[in-house]
């Protein structure tokens, strides 16, 4: 995944095809691809299965709120595994986010484990989440 940027590669991570038709969809993949330093939690193929089949549909069948969940999964800052034992970040979404745990384990807003972490692209840090994290209301 190093040698492209974040969308690009995560078009060749079997465990993120989802995430990549979603963005898509939602009409961010250049953004994401132009963007610089950026770290993004990836939901994971059965992060997105966790949502069930309605929820799942009508979240992807409204670019608005599809747009919007996805950019709360993205940090205008590359964020290090340093970071990640006390971490608050403001998302392109606009809200916080934050991380904890230790060692190995760690967590997003509490609830999306980070099931692998620290992959480099061209432009992103990327982390594969477990769960899909919904913005603030």
């Amino acid at each position: 995944m190093a040698r492209n940027r974040v969308v690009a590669a995560s078009t060749g991570n079997p465990l993120l095809t989802q995430f990549v038709s979603a963005v898509n969809r939602a009409n961010l993949a250049s953004t994401l691809n132009n963007a610089h330093g950026i770290t993004v939690f990836a939901p994971t193929n059965a992060a997105f299965q966790k949502l069930g089949t309605t929820q799942l549909n009508s979240l992807l069948n409204n670019p608005t709120q599809l747009k919007k969940v996805l950019q709360f999964h993205v940090v205008n800052q590359r964020i290090t595994p340093a970071e990640l034992p006390n971490g608050s970040f403001v998302t392109r979404e606009g809200s916080r986010i934050t991380t904890s745990g230790s060692g190995t384990t760690f967590t997003v807003n509490g609830t999306a484990n980070i099931v692998c972490g620290n992959i480099r692209t061209v432009n992103a840090t990327v982390y594969l989440i477990d769960s899909v994290l919904m913005p603030p209301s």
